[in-house]
């Protein structure tokens, strides 16, 4: 009894001790907090009042509150009070203005319409791609940047202006009445039906709302014949959580955990589950994703992939595993900070940098070698951090270095590229069908004869390579000995225009049709176009048109019993807060 009463007492007294040590730890964080606000509070007085120079309070705070964030993540945010528009557009996909994209054309020394939005005020008073943005009401635009014309084109929806243009296929100055109204960017921007009864769906943002509009594109297309289905979450950065868990819901049963998400705070733990019945639970499904499909796109997809619900497809997505949360500040401001990590129906976490703070900070993407494996609905093995890696890997063509140059609107830039489609546009009032449109050889040949009379500079890639090199070698005390072998290899390597518009013909046609189709049919056309050149869309196509072979990518590569998983229940939290995987 004795030793059961000591017993006790040790425990009772190691237990005390983790109290009080815990006390204590939470006692010196509270005053080092306060210490250092005062401190900041005082260096901020002291300069206010003895500073050589009057201070900006906004600006030099404004600094140090940016510094500060910064070396946290790069998704916790300030926002003040001029700024909180900014994040209102990304949250909701909103804004009042005319609906049009704009760039600054540095040949001409001014801001251009770049591609008006179909059915917005813009497009709907016959504003066109290359107009001369000249002057907005009484305001004069030569010669401003875009940043100071957009902010002009924003305002209040209902107010109207005249907007002065010179258009360059007449070299006439134009005048339009516009009236500003609330803009909405179309979360959903393509959909369709394509051969064999594939349907297609391009999604380029998570804003609120955007799961309804998948919704009826979804049903729209199988009234149409729709027998499998691709979803497009490639350049989709993400947006609200919960319209990523109403999409998966669409194609899942009622009742599953679909993520969790663990914070410091016991209200950022939350449990996400599917709550209505779903629109289809069988129809083939291939994802595509990116290295720029993030955040929810990837809790979208990752979900999908977990229960075996669709085979994802294409390149590792980008890894943000991370949920962010708004609050408000005083003056109106807003602090957009990570509260939480999320976890998908398989219990993995799939952030792919850690953001260390201890010893000063520094981030590090997570190794392979230290990930762990999960195991989907059907047993399939899948791992955490590194984002979601795609069940089928294909790679897309990558741009050659001299279409950037071309596209380029920098301040060398001839515009060359941009000045051939105006050229175009003004030859041909309509073209084909945008789903199958391309220019000719013909048309090529003429962009090409373009580019050489336009004085078009551009730097190689393996001239730079080359240049380095030699700098090396003669670092090193080689360079003598190998110089006629590189004075050899830069004579291969110097510039030949012809020979290189040629090799990259490919390339460029499908760069000038894409921007020549938007022109003619908008956004809507140009993702509709680029699907006859898309190596993933193609193959996801072939997938779908085998079932035996889509229905195997879903099932364990190595013979295994089945692991029963109830979706994120994996994820437990310990009286620390740390998240473990069992």
């Amino acid at each position: 009894m004795r030793k059961l009463f000591l017993a006790f007492g040790l425990w009772l007294l190691a237990f005390s001790g983790s109290v009080m040590a815990q006390s204590t730890a939470e006692k010196e964080h509270n005053f080092n907090v306060a210490k250092n606000l005062e401190t900041f509070s005082a260096i901020y007085k002291y300069l206010d009042l003895m500073y050589v120079d009057t201070l900006n309070a906004d600006e030099v705070i404004g600094n140090g509150i940016n510094y500060m964030l910064r070396s946290l993540d790069p998704y916790t945010i300030y926002y003040p009070e001029d700024k909180v528009k900014d994040l209102d557009l990304m949250i909701s996909g909103k804004y009042a203005g005319v609906g049009a994209l704009i760039r600054y054309n540095f040949l001409l020394k001014n801001t251009v319409i770049d591609e008006p939005y179909e059915n917005m005020p813009a497009a709907e008073v016959g504003l066109k791609k290359g107009d001369v943005i000249l002057a907005i009401g009484d305001s004069s635009m030569v010669g401003k940047d875009v940043t100071y014309v957009s902010n002009h084109l924003r305002g209040d929806a209902g107010t109207t202006f005249i907007l002065t243009i010179q258009r360059p296929s007449t070299n006439k100055k134009m005048k339009f009445k516009i009236t500003r109204r609330a803009i909405q960017l179309p979360a959903v921007p393509y959909y369709g039906v394509q051969d064999g009864g594939v349907g297609y769906l391009n999604l380029n943002s998570f804003t609120t709302g955007c799961a309804k509009d998948v919704r009826r594109a979804f049903l729209d297309m199988k009234k149409q014949g729709m027998t499998s289905f691709v979803f497009d979450l490639r350049n989709n950065g993400g947006g609200s959580l919960q319209e990523a868990v109403n999409i998966v819901n669409m194609f899942v049963p009622k009742g599953i955990t679909l993520v969790k998400t663990v914070g410091k705070m016991e209200r950022a733990n939350k449990e996400y589950k599917t709550t209505v019945e779903p629109i289809d639970t069988v129809m083939p499904i291939v994802v595509l994703v990116n290295d720029e499909t993030a955040s929810a796109s990837e809790i979208t997809s990752g979900s999908l992939q977990d229960l075996d619900r669709a085979v994802v497809l294409g390149t590792r997505t980008y890894g943000k595993g991370l949920v962010q949360v708004s609050m408000d500040l005083p003056y109106n401001g807003n602090l957009k900070l990570t509260s939480s990590k999320y976890y998908i129906p398989s219990g993995r976490c799939i952030q792919a940098i850690n953001y260390k703070h201890a010893n000063g900070g520094y981030t590090e993407h997570v190794p392979d070698s230290l990930t762990h494996v999960f195991h989907t609905a059907n047993g399939r093995e899948v791992r955490d951090g590194g984002g979601i890696k795609p069940d089928i890997e294909v790679r897309p063509d990558s741009l050659p270095n001299i279409a950037f140059y071309l596209a380029s609107s920098g301040r060398d830039s001839t515009e060359v590229m941009w000045n051939w489609e105006l050229q175009y546009i003004k030859k041909h009032p309509t073209i084909g069908p945008a789903k199958t449109f391309v220019i000719s050889d013909a048309d090529f040949e003429d962009f090409k004869q373009a580019v050489m009379k336009s004085g078009f500079k551009y730097d190689r890639e393996s001239q730079k390579y080359l240049e380095n090199l030699v700098k090396l070698a003669r670092f090193e005390g080689y360079y003598d000995d190998a110089k006629p072998e590189f004075d050899a290899l830069e004579k291969k390597l110097t510039h030949n225009l012809a020979k290189d518009l040629e090799y990259n013909k490919q390339a460029l046609k499908k760069l000038l049709t894409s921007d020549l189709v938007s022109a003619y049919y908008y956004q809507k056309g140009s993702i509709e176009n680029s699907l006859q050149f898309d190596k993933q869309w193609k193959k996801a196509v072939e997938i779908l048109q085998h079932p035996a072979e889509y229905k195997k990518l879903l099932q364990p590569v190595v013979s295994q019993p089945l692991v029963k998983i109830e979706p994120a229940s994996s994820v437990v939290v310990d009286k620390k807060n740390k998240t473990k995987a069992k």
